[in-house]
């Protein structure tokens, strides 16, 4: 017997009991004051749910599941009808095993069992697939969000899936803020790419982070190489209608300080948990889809861990605010994910005061290569994990400044793949190729020498060394280099925590470097 099984017996899993109940008619009393807990207003689908609306795809015909047998395998992941009442347990039995950690939590919504349950035995079979592959025992549990906890240890993803228009109130959009920045993982799955429900997710999420846009995870993110490498997706037949780009995997996030805690799925991965077969349909086939779905897990499992670490070394860095004196380091705001880190420039220009001495302080500003203030800022800062491009305005506001003595540091936050080349390829249409600086350039004697760097685990991993030649590439004018770049990871060794996926420098290396950077800044 599974453990699916024993907890429907022993009436722990909420799920086994409030979906199989909303299979029977007879129960549908029961059901509708299930869903009056529900946490979406009603009033979002009194003014139209978008089934009458442009790109409004209807859930799945649900097909209900056979009469459990006297004895059910551990193979079996459909939801089963009720049960039979549980004999009470004799003193000399065997105690059930306690029940699996929960490690999803499925979110009902409206009021009506299609709004938020069209797939119902999408968890199951995904938890299923995961114990089979990686021998990980799980459990899932279904709540409104009014259940949720805030503290992301009590649920630690959540899963929203749907084809209809939702909405939340502000109250419960500020639980969610929470609960993310927290170190939980919100997961919106679109019902075989209905437009309805992609809208209002999109809509809801830059309610929730209105700072921080939702943008599409190029196929270097770590999320398509936590586990299985999914860089090369697999579509259905039926997703040729959504006219996307079918040679990469669609999935859309929210990103802070190098952590994705929200996750939007244009492409349906509901019916492919569930192993629903239907080529027709616009989605990813079963099996990307429930590696896709276990990758999501691992990687929510591996940066929860990681962000326990990050907050707790963050509450000891201090930043000095006043700008009294100070001289002005830009950091470059350009379309794309140019923000990664929010304490690391301020933690290496502190740093760099306490080991140099030198009576040169620093105020951070942010702005666009086109501001009229670009040319106050004798050194400017730049960073991103995913794709971008200038326009030509900005190449040529680049070309200027360093033209007039300007210089430009930056770093591929993590070692992204996709800032790299989106970085030397805009680097070269204006100034031609990135060249390796020597390590014998002063840029690598002073204030520290840096002969060797260290790397964090998933660098060394590449590299099967702990330890590499640092490497930094340059643009050189008469006999300087206005422009350097790191194609490996510095901002999370500024921060003393490196995102477990990055592949950078750690910390007292990635220090040394930037200092470096910054003191051949003021002496060339």
């Amino acid at each position: 017997m599974n453990f699916m099984k024993k907890l429907f017996l022993s009436g722990s899993l909420a799920l086994a009991i409030d979906i199989s109940t909303d299979f029977l008619p007879k129960q549908k009393k029961s059901l509708d004051s299930l869903v009056n807990s529900s946490f979406i207003s009603q009033n979002a689908y009194a003014s139209g749910d978008g089934s009458d609306e442009p790109g409004f795809v209807p859930p799945p015909t649900t097909i209900l599941p056979p009469p459990p047998s006297a004895q059910i395998s551990s193979a079996e992941t459909t939801v089963p009808y009720p049960g039979p009442p549980v004999t009470p347990q004799a003193r000399s039995e065997k105690k059930r095993p306690p029940q699996p950690p929960i490690i999803l939590t499925k979110l009902k919504v409206g009021n009506d069992f299609k709004y938020w349950c069209a797939t119902p035995n999408d968890i199951n079979n995904l938890l299923k697939r995961i114990k089979q592959t990686i021998n990980l025992d799980y459990s899932m549990e279904v709540k409104s969000l009014g259940q949720i906890s805030s503290d992301p240890e009590s649920n630690p993803i959540l899963f929203l899936t749907g084809h209809y228009h939702f909405q939340f109130d502000d109250t419960q959009r500020d639980i969610l803020r929470k609960y993310m920045l927290k170190g939980g993982t919100l997961i919106l799955n679109t019902g075989l790419g209905s437009k309805p429900f992609c809208d209002s997710a999109r809509f809801e999420l830059e309610k929730i982070f209105p700072e921080i846009p939702l943008r599409k995870l190029g196929t270097d993110h770590p999320v398509f190489g936590s586990y299985y490498d999914l860089q090369q997706p697999k579509y259905r037949k039926g997703a040729g209608r959504l006219g996307i780009n079918l040679s990469q995997p669609n999935l859309e996030g929210i990103t802070i300080d190098c952590r994705t805690p929200a996750f939007l799925s244009p492409v349906c991965m509901a019916v492919g948990f569930e192993e629903n077969e239907n080529e027709d349909y616009p989605a990813y086939s079963s099996d990307y889809a429930q590696k896709l779905g276990i990758n999501m897990i691992y990687y929510a499992k591996t940066q929860r861990a990681w962000l326990r670490d990050f907050i707790e070394q963050m509450q000891f860095l201090d930043e000095n605010k006043s700008n009294a004196g100070k001289l002005a380091i830009a950091q470059i705001i350009y379309d794309g994910e140019w923000k990664t880190r929010h304490k690391g420039l301020s933690v290496l220009l502190n740093t760099f005061n306490q080991k140099t001495e030198i009576p040169v302080k620093y105020n951070i500003k942010e702005i666009r290569l086109t501001d009229k203030e670009l040319p106050d800022s004798p050194l400017i800062y730049m960073t991103g994990h995913e794709s971008f491009s200038f326009s030509q305005q900005e190449r040529e506001a680049l070309k200027i400044y360093i033209k007039n003595g300007g210089t430009l540091f930056a770093e591929a936050c993590c070692g992204r793949k996709a800032f790299n080349e989106s970085f030397k390829r805009e680097i070269s249409i204006t100034f031609g190729d990135l060249r390796q600086i020597p390590l014998e350039n002063i840029l690598f004697q002073n204030p520290n020498i840096v002969g060797q760097a260290e790397v964090t685990p998933a660098l060394a991993s590449k590299t099967k060394k702990p330890l590499i030649r640092p490497i930094l590439l340059g643009i050189e004018k008469e006999r300087r280099y206005p422009i350097i770049y790191s194609p490996a990871g510095l901002s999370g060794g500024w921060e003393f925590s490196p995102n477990p996926y990055s592949l950078g420098y750690n910390a007292v290396d990635a220090l040394n470097i930037g200092q470096n950077v910054l003191f051949y800044s003021l002496i060339k």
